[in-house]
């Protein structure tokens, strides 16, 4: 193999490799917190006072436990009505309704 030929091999995997560090950042800001959007178990991490992080919310669509969704899509998720009928919906914000007894 050339010396040419070398140098173009290093300069690609350095491009490749700067290629791929910088496309990390970018995914992770295209996520955001999605609270009152998981069920018992499966949260990403916050499941308010008394918990520790990731799966450790205790109810279904428990209100102050988030879970990562794309940026834009926290408010569109389907979810199942409430017991009383009306819509339930996930939020930026933690929420009071579906907290543990």
């Amino acid at each position: 193999m050339s010396n040419a030929t070398k140098s173009i091999a290093v300069a690609g995997a350095v491009a490749a490799a700067l290629a791929a560090s910088l496309s990390a950042p970018a995914h992770a800001q295209a996520k955001e917190k999605c609270f009152g959007v998981s069920l018992a178990g499966q949260n990403d991490c916050a499941a308010g006072p008394g918990t520790t992080c990731a799966g450790s919310s205790v109810v279904d669509y428990q209100g102050n436990a988030w879970t990562l969704v794309d940026a834009g899509t926290c408010a569109d998720i389907e979810l199942p009505a409430m017991a009383d009928g009306s819509e339930r919906m996930g939020s930026l914000e933690a929420l009071d309704r579906d907290l543990p007894a």
